[in-house]
C-alpha cells in the first residue's frame, strides 16, 4: 500500500502550533502522557483477552519499555498492548477525540495571558482536554508511531512533524502493540539522559501497575524497572504518599490540577471491593456534555473491565475520577451485563453513601473550601434533586446557595433557621447571575421586611424547585410570582399597626388608574394590580399563580422549546410618586386620556427592560417616550 497523507483536524493544527512554541512550561509531562497511553493500551488488551485468550498467547506479560538513542536523538516508548489498525490511527491521532475541540481552543486562547505571567496557567489544559499524545511535540521535531492491532497481521506507520499533516503507510512489527518514536529536538536532549528519564518516571508514573523498563545499552547499563509496578489502590494507605495519590489522579483523570478530595477505602464483607476516588479541584471540560458519562474505571481482581462505568455512581456525581476494583464480579462480565448486576448495584449504593458522607464532613469542617467545590460542581449535583428521590434528603443537606443575606453560600437549614416571624415559605428568584437577580424590583418588599431570598442562577434551578416542593415542611415559592404574600411578615423596622393603617389611608385611590391601564393594555397583560412587594420602583412584572416562571419561559424560548409568551401581571406601586400623579389624573379626568395610555405602555416596557427582555415594539416605545417628554416640557 502506498503512503497516504492526511491533514489534521483544524483544531489540532492550531494546537500543535501552540505546543511547538512551548505554551506549556513543564515539558517533561509528555513522557508521562505517553506512558499513561501505553498503560491504557495494555489494560484494554487484558480485558479483550478475557473472551479471546488467543490475543495474548505466547506474550501474556505486559510491560512498557523506554529506549533512548543519543546518536539517533530518539526516545521510544513501546508497549505490547492492544495496538491500532489504520482506521484507529486516523481517528485517534488525527483528531482531539471526544474533547470538545471548540471549547478547548477557547480555553487555550484564554490561557495565553496567564502563561505570559509565568504562572503555569495553561499546563492543565493538555490533560483537561484529552490531548496528551500531542504534548510530545513540545520536544519533538518528528514523531513516528508503529503499531499493530492484537489479532491482526498488518502493522502501520504514522508519521508527522506536527506542522499540519501526517502520513500513514504499511509497516513491519514482529508482534502486537505500539512503538512511539520521538525525534528529540537538539535543545531538549536532556530527555535522552537515563538519570532524567528515571526521575520523570519515578515522579509521574510510579503508580503504573505495569513495569516501566528502561532498556540498557548492552554494555554499561542493564535493563532497569523504574517504577513500583503495583496498582496504587491495592497498597495500604500508610504506604501511599500524597504525591503518589496526586500522580495517580493525574494518570486516571488525564487532568493536571490537584485533587480537591481523595476517597480511598477497602470494603470487606458480603461484598469486597476497593475504591480510590478523586474530586477534581477544577471543572472538567466535559462536565455538561449531554451524554453525562461517568469517568470511573471498573476493575475486577485488578483486571481492567471498562472506562466510563455509569453503574458505579449516579449521573450527578460524574465529575468524580478514579477506579473501583471488585473481588466479587465475574472476570468475564461484559459491559452490557453491568447494568443488570445486583452486586454492582450494591457497590453503587455504598459508594454514593460514602461520597455524601465525605462531602457533608467537608462542608462542616471547611466551608470556604466547600464553597469553591460548590462553585465548580453545584449545578451538576442539583440535577439529582429532581431525578433521585431516594437521595434527595442527602442532596438537600449538601446543597448551598447564594442569597440576599450576603456573599457567603447558605444551606437550606441555615435559611430556615433565620426565617422571619410570620414567614411561611422559602423564597427564591431565578436569573442569569446573582448580582442582576439581587437588583430585581420584585425583591424590594422582601428587602424592606428583611426576608432572605435565594438567588438561583443555574438553568437546573428552574426544574428542581418544583420537583422538591418543600424543605422541612416549608414550601419553595418564587419571589416573581403574584402570590408572594408578605403581609404576615413583620417589617424589619416595624412601625406598629397604627402607623401602618395611617400609611394605608394616605394612599391615593388607584382603582381608576388600574382600570385605565387595563383598558389601554388589553391582552398584553394578564392583569394590572397593586403591589405589596414594591418600595422604590413604580412597576414590575410577575407571573400569576400557576403560570410559568418568567426566567424559565425565557430559557425555553431561547432553546426553541416555547413559541408563545404568557401574558404577565403588571404590578404597580401605589406609593410611588409617578403612580400617585397618574392616579390623581385618572381620578380627576373623564374619558380617554392619551398621557395615561402612553404611560401604561411605557411602564410595561420599563418592566420588560428591567427583566432583561427585548421590547416588543421599539419604534412605538420611542414614539411614546418622545410624546411624553414633549408634553412634559410644554407643561
Amino acid at each position: 500500500m502506498t503512503k497516504e497523507t492526511f491533514s489534521f483536524q483544524a483544531e489540532v493544527s492550531k494546537l500543535l502550533d501552540i505546543v511547538a512554541h512551548s505554551l506549556y512550561s513543564h515539558k517533561e509531562i509528555f513522557l508521562r502522557e505517553l506512558i499513561s497511553n501505553a498503560s491504557d493500551a495494555c489494560d484494554k488488551l487484558r480485558y479483550e483477552a478475557l473472551t479471546q485468550p488467543a490475543l495474548i498467547e505466547g506474550d501474556g506479560d505486559f510491560a512498557i519499555t523506554l529506549s533512548a538513542d543519543k546518536k539517533a536523538k530518539t526516545l521510544t516508548v513501546s508497549d505490547n498492548g492492544i495496538g491500532m489498525n489504520r482506521d484507529e490511527l486516523v481517528e485517534t491521532l488525527g483528531t482531539i477525540a471526544r474533547s470538545g475541540t471548540q471549547a478547548f481552543m477557547e480555553a487555550l486562547t484564554a490561557a495565553k495571558e496567564k502563561e505570559k505571567k509565568k504562572d503555569g496557567g495553561g499546563i492543565d489544559l493538555i490533560g483537561q482536554f484529552g490531548v496528551g499524545f500531542y504534548s510530545a511535540f513540545m520536544v519533538a521535531d518528528k514523531i513516528e508511531v508503529t503499531t499493530r492491532r492484537a489479532g491482526e497481521d498488518k502493522a502501520w506507520l504514522w508519521t508527522s512533524d506536527g506542522r499540519g499533516e501526517f502520513t500513514i503507510e504499511e509497516a513491519e512489527r514482529a508482534g502486537r502493540g505500539t512503538d512511539v518514536v520521538v525525534y528529540v529536538k537538539k535543545e531538549d536532549k536532556e530527555f535522552l539522559e537515563p538519570m532524567r528519564i528515571r526521575t520523570i518516571v519515578k515522579t509521574y508514573s510510579d503508580h503504573i501497575g505495569l513495569p516501566v523498563v528502561l532498556k540498557g545499552d548492552g554494555k554499561d547499563l542493564q535493563d532497569e524497572t523504574l517504577n513500583t509496578a503495583s496498582a496504587v489502590w491495592t497498597r495500604a494507605r500508610k504506604d501511599i504518599s500524597d504525591d503518589d495519590y496526586k500522580e495517580f489522579y493525574h494518570h486516571v483523570s488525564h487532568m493536571f490540577d490537584d485533587p480537591w478530595l481523595t476517597i480511598h477505602n477497602r470494603v470487606e464483607g458480603v461484598l469486597a471491593y476497593t475504591n480510590l476516588l478523586f474530586i477534581p479541584s477544577s471543572r472538567p471540560f466535559d462536565l455538561f456534555q449531554p451524554e453525562r458519562k461517568s469517568q470511573l474505571k471498573l476493575y475486577v481482581k485488578r483486571v481492567y473491565i471498562t472506562d466510563n462505568c455509569d453503574e458505579l455512581l449516579p449521573g450527578y456525581f460524574r465529575f468524580l475520577r478514579g477506579v473501583v476494583d471488585s473481588e466479587d464480579l465475574p472476570l468475564n462480565i461484559s459491559r452490557e451485563m453491568l447494568q443488570h448486576n445486583p452486586a454492582l448495584a450494591k457497590i453503587k449504593k455504598a459508594l454514593t453513601k460514602r461520597v455524601f458522607g465525605e462531602l457533608k464532613k467537608k462542608a462542616e469542617k471547611a466551608p470556604e473550601e466547600y464553597a469553591a467545590f460548590w462553585d465548580n460542581f453545584g449545578a451538576v449535583i442539583k440535577e439529582g434533586l429532581y431525578e433521585d428521590f431516594e437521595n434527595r434528603d442527602n442532596l438537600l443537606a449538601i446543597s448551598r446557595f447564594r442569597s440576599t443575606a450576603g456573599d457567603e453560600l447558605v444551606s437550606l437549614a441555615d435559611y430556615v433557621a433565620r426565617m422571619k416571624d410570620g414567614q411561611e415559605a422559602i423564597y427564591y428568584i431565578t436569573g442569569e447571575d446573582a448580582e442582576h437577580a439581587a437588583l430585581s424590583p420584585q425583591l424590594e418588599g422582601f428587602k424592606a421586611k428583611g426576608v432572605e431570598v435565594l438567588l438561583l442562577t443555574d438553568p437546573v434551578d428552574e426544574f428542581w424547585v418544583s420537583a422538591v416542593a418543600t424543605f422541612e415542611e416549608k414550601p419553595f415559592k418564587s419571589a416573581t410570582r403574584g402570590g408572594a404574600d408578605l403581609t404576615k411578615v413583620a417589617a424589619a423596622d416595624d412601625k406598629g399597626e397604627d402607623a401602618k393603617d395611617k400609611e394605608k389611608d394616605a394612599e391615593t385611590d388607584v382603582s381608576p388608574l388600574i382600570a385605565a391601564f387595563k383598558l389601554a393594555l388589553g391582552d398584553k397583560v394578564k392583569d394590572v394590580r397593586t403591589s405589596e412587594r414594591l418600595t422604590d420602583s413604580a412597576v414590575c412584572l410577575v407571573a400569576d399563580d400557576g403560570d410559568m416562571d418568567i426566567h424559565l419561559e425565557r430559557i425555553l424560548k431561547q432553546h426553541k422549546q416555547l413559541a408563545e409568551t404568557t401574558p404577565r401581571v403588571l404590578e404597580i406601586n401605589p406609593r410611588h410618586a409617578l403612580i400617585e400623579k397618574l392616579a390623581k389624573r385618572a381620578l380627576d379626568g373623564s374619558g380617554k386620556d392619551a398621557i395615561i395610555e402612553d404611560a401604561a405602555f411605557l411602564l410595561l416596557d420599563q418592566a420588560r427592560i428591567v427583566e432583561g427582555e427585548a421590547l416588543a415594539d421599539p419604534l412605538a416605545f420611542s414614539r411614546r417616550m418622545a410624546a411624553v417628554m414633549e408634553k412634559g416640557l410644554a407643561g
